[in-house]
């Protein structure tokens, strides 16, 4: 991390257990994610100087402000935290010129009615500098919450669930206004969100909170694939989480045993013959052999079963296939509507898949 990012430590085992570890560097988005408890708005809270852990360290832009070793706790008011709450806590008797004039109390007061409407524009409400909260969206209201925040001229900025109280379209609208407006911020940004999408969509990289610990912190894309265990996988509501055996090792590959099949992976040299596993193949990775025209990629982990599920979503329809034994394997996968029609998919039907070597992501079990 370079000097000017943000490093955070923190350790607590009541009220709310907390084991964190992260970093942000300057203009970096990063999310955090997990269930409701699990610790996200409690460390943003603690970063910005509102919530106190047993020990623990936060140092941003060079500048220590929290160092429980040192007995050192700057208060909340003299950290350069930019923070958007979840619910806005806009001040109604103030218009939106008011609210972001009073984030700037270290700007001179000739100054300030300008900057915040420059601040203003920048988020897109120019013109709207004499309305209250109570008048605007509340799409307007989370904007003059972000220009607030910018008002403090902050080392960091904070956001918790800042898309949670506006309906999907404008929350979309919102995501692509928060992905352009960081484009001109050279600080870090810490997105607190229950929405996986909205974190693989904006974050470069996220890191997964569960009962206060953070489980494994990786761009979104890699942790989706390639999840660190199978605790981590099932928080993501990955599909196709399964458990096996390994069978051997080949100079390019790992043999797996699954149920009554072998099953080919990535090369696993540092498991031993006979350890058990748990493995997941991606949605991406599941290829549908087409009827009448088969292609050599259906050669690669056949596995064949009966569709139980037909789902059309959107575009879209969802399978899914038991592949039979006693375990009641079953496979998910997606396809466009018009490739399962065009294959005659069915409730009750046979169908045969293959699940691509490269995509098989294999995880020791604890």
């Amino acid at each position: 991390m370079t000097e000017s990012g943000l490093s955070v430590r923190l350790n607590s085992a009541a009220p709310i257990a907390l084991d964190v570890a992260l970093e942000c560097a300057p203009g970096e988005l990063f999310a955090m994610i997990g269930p409701s408890g699990a610790g996200k708005s409690t460390t943003l809270r603690a970063i910005a100087g509102l919530h106190h852990p047993a020990s623990g360290s936060v140092i941003c832009d060079g500048e220590t402000w929290l160092d429980t070793s040192r007995t050192l706790d700057m208060p909340a008011h003299r950290r350069r935290v930019g923070l958007v709450f979840q619910d806005y806590a806009l001040f109604p008797h103030m218009t939106a010129l008011g609210n972001i004039m009073a984030a700037m109390g270290h700007v001179p007061a000739a100054s300030r009615a300008e900057r915040a409407a420059s601040l203003l524009a920048r988020v897109h409400l120019a013109g709207l500098e004499e309305r209250r909260p109570a008048e605007l969206s509340g799409g307007q209201q989370q904007r003059v919450a972000v220009a607030r925040a910018l008002a403090r001229d902050p080392a960091v900025l904070l956001l918790d669930e800042p898309f949670s109280a506006v309906d999907r379209a404008t929350r979309r609208r919102l995501q692509v206004e928060l992905a352009n407006l960081r484009q001109g911020l050279a600080i870090p940004i810490i997105l607190v969100t229950h929405d996986l999408d909205e974190a693989a969509s904006l974050a470069d990289r996220m890191v997964l909170l569960h009962r206060g610990r953070g489980l494994q912190t990786a761009p979104p894309a890699e942790m989706l694939a390639r999840p660190a265990s199978a605790e981590v996988a099932r928080l993501l509501d990955l599909r196709n989480l399964f458990t096996g055996v390994v069978l051997a090792h080949e100079a390019d590959l790992t043999r797996l045993r699954w149920g009554g099949q072998t099953l080919e992976a990535a090369p696993m040299p540092s498991l031993p013959p006979g350890t058990a596993v748990d493995w997941l193949i991606g949605a991406g990775g599941v290829v549908l052999h087409r009827r009448g025209r088969p292609s050599a990629g259906e050669r690669e982990n056949p596995v064949s079963g009966t569709i139980t599920a037909l789902l059309p979503m959107g575009e879209e329809t969802r399978v899914t296939l038991d592949v039979g034994d006693t375990q009641g394997r079953q496979l998910t996968f997606a396809l466009p509507r018009h490739a399962a029609q065009r294959n005659g998919l069915a409730v009750n039907e046979a169908c045969s898949v293959s699940l691509l070597r490269d995509a098989l992501h294999v995880m020791p079990r604890p």
